[in-house]
């Protein structure tokens, strides 16, 4: 059944079919934030009852800050232009973090980033013309990563956080950075550091938390919300009603934590103590600790997350930017002699190819499933404990 929200779209959607595209006609969602935020402007701070063009506000109270910025920095939402002129440099913000963590890590040979930069159609369409709140959510996480590999964990946490208030698809990253924690601090030394991630939520929420605790968390962070089969990317040989039923989305979200827990047991947890050692305190474990190294943080969070996309009950157009600049990390990042850098340039083509596809077919959807498994079992095969020396290698590929 098609909720509200879908079926608004789906009439925006065919409102502007068949006509030439102005720059007004580029975004897609920004009038609809811009009517949500308004909302909170003039005083409404029940979620229930902010709505915009193509349905309800559905993204927690960091979505309403930063748009609300954004709000005022383009006459009240209207000069759409100027909008995209600060996405634009949003995007050039996000290259520079993404850039800086590779350039830590030494996995990805040079001439992959031309691919990063100039070769995504569907990314920079994303970024800089439909002006969604992923770029945002993203670039937030890019920053948290940064931090972490700085090892300013509290630091990193909050970002992380406020990404999270931003998008709730950044939680997907929020399993490999619960293992690194429990790596780095042991339970108790964790906690601290998850309060400042649950402290920043609560905190970013009060206002609608006094006005409608029920209908701020049913609305924001929303995890069974019905999508539209029309504007799957990945599902499409699937028949509609499998797509839909409930036993489906239950088998995805089984298989992406049995696979989260074989790639903990197996791939992140490299001491040859049982797994539970990570609760206890680093001084007390049998092998001591030794300091993370930029590939072990950047390889785990990068792996949870992209085994959730693997795993997404839908993929939409823009979701694409929630994994993209990590691709070529996981590709490369591990030595399958298997993969020849042909072969990982064509695993990206194919990539790009289904996710400029549109409407998707049986066949892209189909071909980007496999190019998800070559990853994947190249993550399993090539995943092994990192040497110490890694930390401070500078070798390239």
């Amino acid at each position: 059944m098609m909720t509200g929200y879908s079926a608004r779209r789906l009439a925006w959607w065919n409102a502007r079919r068949g006509r030439n595209l102005s720059v007004e006609d580029t975004e897609i969602d920004w009038k609809a934030y811009m009517a949500q935020v308004e909302g909170v402007i003039n005083g409404t701070y029940d979620y229930t009852q902010l709505q915009g063009d193509t349905g309800p506000l559905v993204y927690p109270a960091g979505f309403v800050y930063i748009f609300m910025g954004l709000y005022y920095a383009t006459g009240r939402g209207t000069d759409i232009r100027m909008a995209q002129n600060i996405f634009a440099v949003l995007y050039l913000a996000t290259l520079l973090l993404v850039f800086l963590i590779y350039h830590q890590t030494c996995k990805v040979p040079p001439f992959v980033f031309f691919f990063m930069c100039c070769a995504s159609y569907r990314v920079h369409s994303i970024f800089v013309l439909r002006l969604f709140n992923d770029p945002v959510a993203m670039v937030l996480l890019f920053l948290s990563i940064n931090l972490l590999l700085a090892q300013r964990w509290g630091w990193g946490c909050c970002c992380f956080s406020l990404a999270v208030s931003v998008k709730m698809n950044v939680l997907l990253f929020a399993p490999g950075l619960l293992f690194l924690l429990l790596t780095q601090f042991g339970f108790r030394g964790a906690l601290p550091k998850l309060g400042i991630c649950a402290g920043l939520q609560v905190a970013l929420g009060l206002p609608f938390l006094l006005e409608n605790p029920v209908g701020y968390l049913s609305r924001s962070f929303d995890l069974g919300r019905q999508f539209l089969f029309r504007w799957t990317v990945n599902w499409r040989f699937l028949p509609e009603a499998l797509f839909l039923h409930r036993a489906f989305h239950l088998a995805l979200l089984a298989a992406h934590l049995t696979l989260l827990l074989l790639f903990a047991l197996c791939r992140w947890h490299s001491t040859g103590e049982s797994i539970l050692s990570l609760l206890r305190d680093p001084s007390k474990r049998k092998v001591p600790p030794q300091p993370l190294t930029p590939n072990q943080i950047v390889s785990t969070l990068f792996t949870s997350n992209f085994i959730g996309i693997c795993f997404s009950r839908s993929l939409h157009y823009q979701f694409y930017v929630w994994y993209f600049h990590t691709l070529p990390y996981l590709l490369w990042a591990t030595p399958a002699r298997w993969l020849t850098h042909l072969l990982r340039l064509l695993v990206l083509g194919l990539i790009e190819l289904s996710w400029n596809t549109y409407p998707s077919t049986p066949c892209s959807s189909a071909a980007l499933h496999v190019c998800h498994a070559v990853i994947l079992l190249q993550l399993w095969l090539g995943l092994q404990p990192f040497p110490k020396s890694t930390q401070h290698s500078k070798r390239a590929h």
